[in-house]
């Protein structure tokens, strides 16, 4: 059995995302995985218990910073088991000590990931990488928005290897993994989804505004797919125009107790719910920016453009060599 130690030194940065596609790949392989994440009993627990079809409960998943070795004691039996933790912004920092004990303890071999800032690869942080020695096997950039993706290769990933860290991926932010769904939509601008509850697990990737003009409508909603559309009480006009085009869910905003007949009638018709907010737009697009910053991996419509994005940019031969597995 070998542990895969996939950290960060900052929050969400997609490590969750990582350690899934990396455990899915692997059991669709015939591999037997396991996962641990110390201490906090976080969504992203019983996510990936249900994503590796773990048998343990989300308990045993979330041992003490001091439990990891006895805890991998209890997933004997396993090809890899995936901890996921953090590290601190100095080697100095008692995140980083812990972290360091941690791959010490189990001989853990460690993934960073880091998520893009213009400050991707800065030298206070290589040198906290650095910190986990001959168990470090890489690192991981991620969610690189495209117009960066050329400076990311021809000067941020140099910086690495010259630090004796390799650079084994260089993951571009996707929208499809920044999603959140019509569900979770509705609770960030406390909402009430008047019909097609049953569809508030898909996943919504875009949000537009109203068009200033009816003529318009058409083609100005029909620019994108799987979005959310906000749009004025007042306004069903613009409202039947955006349920004419692709269109997840309609958000319909103001002091509003009920929905024009047409509107709701077609979209009962074409299955798309109606989100009904009591916010002005300018609040629940405020309110929406702040639930698509938080949004955490945690859906599993997400998964198979995961694994496509992760094939096509992690060197996976790399990764087996690393951690004593046959690709």
């Amino acid at each position: 059995m070998v542990a895969l130690f996939i950290v960060s030194a900052e929050e969400a940065v997609g490590k969750t995302a990582i350690a899934a596609g990396i455990g899915k790949r692997l059991t669709s392989e015939g591999r037997k995985v396991g996962y641990l994440k110390p201490a906090p009993k976080d969504g992203d627990v019983a996510f990936m218990k249900q994503v590796l079809n773990l048998a343990e409960p989300v308990e045993a998943l979330t041992p003490a910073l001091d439990g990891i070795k006895q805890a991998l004691a209890r997933v004997s039996g396993r090809d890899v088991v995936i901890i996921e933790g953090r590290c601190g912004q100095s080697p100095e920092d008692n995140l980083s000590k812990a972290a360091y004990q941690i791959a010490e303890n189990v001989s853990a071999k460690v993934l960073v990931v880091e998520g893009y800032t213009p400050e991707l690869g800065r030298m206070e942080l290589v040198e906290t990488y650095k910190g986990f020695g001959g168990n470090l096997i890489g690192v991981v950039c991620n969610k690189v928005l495209k117009s960066q993706l050329e400076k990311v290769e021809r000067q941020v990933s140099p910086r690495f290897n010259e630090a004796g860290i390799p650079v084994l991926g260089e993951i571009p932010e996707d929208r499809a993994l920044l999603a959140i769904t019509i569900g979770e939509l509705a609770g960030a601008i406390q909402g009430e989804i008047l019909n097609n509850a049953d569809r508030s697990n898909e996943l919504v990737e875009n949000i537009m505004l109203g068009a200033m003009y009816v003529d318009s409508g058409l083609e100005y909603f029909g620019r994108k797919a799987n979005k959310a559309v906000i749009l004025r009480h007042d306004r069903p006009d613009m409202q039947l125009a955006a349920l004419e085009t692709p269109t997840k869910c309609l958000v319909i905003s103001g002091n509003s107790t009920s929905v024009h007949v047409s509107v709701r009638a077609s979209a009962e018709r074409k299955k798309i719910p109606i989100i009904l907010a009591k916010s002005d737009v300018n609040t629940i697009i405020s309110n929406i920016e702040e639930a698509l910053a938080k949004s955490r991996f945690s859906q599993e419509g997400k998964l198979k453009k995961l694994a496509e994005i992760l094939e096509a940019e992690v060197d996976f031969k790399a990764l087996y060599k690393a951690l004593g597995l046959t690709s």
